[in-house]
């Protein structure tokens, strides 16, 4: 009964993924393309892909994070399309960073059961392939991000960052002592390779983590542009349950005066400079945050 459940839960996610494929090429402005789905249902295509990423197979340098990078506003960029998940599945973590055409996706460690030995095998699944695994820790403290940082995780979101301060302090946890932060220092982890041949590690780390912060409150959302002009801080992402909620409107995040809320958001980051992000379950949504300049959203979730 349970290999039946299990299954049962796979096929469910395996659909969810190929339609989150599906939904990319429908969300993407004309012109812009997504990676081919189900890349490894070739094995050569398999071998191929895991390739791609610079630096992913040659231990001696550091793994580029390249959602970083696609996220910066610039001319013509493609908009990143991903999703959020929180099923601690090995396999579900693989298929969406090899198979799926999506370019990143949350492993969620506020709301759903992803423990940190959860969040090692979804990084060891994923990280070879094309979407950036993004994990979001349960609060912004530094203990937990400095383990998740030591597993290997590049990008993470950080819940309820309402102001500057609260911004400086999670990028504090990223960065090592003398560049910027009060990260301990571990010599002998995933991270660096189990120290055997990734020197430059400490050094170049902070270039290739990516910040995200989530503005989910009234407050963050009166102190935008200080929380945005936190050095370290990659990408504003705008949280719209709990928005609505300190809003007044607990449940109703398409309440009207929440949705202004949320367009009002989106032009002040776009603004600083920043990256803004969105999550959704309703794919309208998602094709309006993107019409009024959002970077990179999720518009499905497991």
């Amino acid at each position: 009964m349970m290999a039946m459940t299990t299954m049962r839960t796979f096929q469910r996610a395996r659909h969810q993924v190929v339609a989150g494929s599906q939904l990319v090429r429908r969300l993407l402005p004309a012109g812009q393309h997504a990676p081919p789905v189900f890349q490894f249902c070739n094995a050569k295509a398999f071998s191929d892909t895991a390739k791609v990423d610079s630096g992913a197979t040659d231990s001696s340098r550091l793994r580029i994070n390249r959602f970083k990078s696609a996220i910066r506003p610039a001319p013509g960029h493609r908009r990143q399309i991903g999703l959020w998940t929180g099923l601690k599945s090995t396999m579900v973590a693989e298929m969406i960073s090899f198979a799926s055409g999506l370019d990143w996706f949350v492993i969620d460690m506020e709301h759903c059961p992803n423990e940190l030995g959860d969040v090692l095998l979804q990084l060891q699944a994923s990280q070879r392939g094309n979407a950036e695994p993004v994990v979001r820790v349960p609060w912004n403290e530094p203990v937990v991000v400095k383990r998740v940082l030591d597993l290997g995780a590049q990008s993470i979101i950080f819940p309820l960052v309402s102001t500057a301060e609260e911004a400086r302090q999670a990028v504090e946890a990223t960065r090592y002592p003398s560049l910027g932060g009060i990260r301990g220092v571990m010599s002998l982890m995933r991270m660096n390779n189990y120290g055997v041949q990734l020197p430059h590690y400490y050094h170049e780390a902070a270039n290739q983590i990516c910040n995200i912060v989530q503005i989910e409150t009234l407050q963050a959302v009166e102190n935008l542009e200080a929380i945005a002009a936190v050095d370290g801080v990659d990408a504003l992402f705008v949280g719209p349950s709990d928005l609505s909620a300190s809003m007044g409107h607990l449940g109703n995040p398409q309440h009207p005066d929440v949705r202004s809320k949320i367009a009002e958001v989106f032009g002040r980051i776009a603004a600083t400079g920043k990256a803004s992000g969105f999550l959704t379950a309703n794919h309208a949504d998602c094709k309006w945050a993107l019409s009024l300049g959002c970077n990179f959203v999720v518009p499905a979730t497991l």
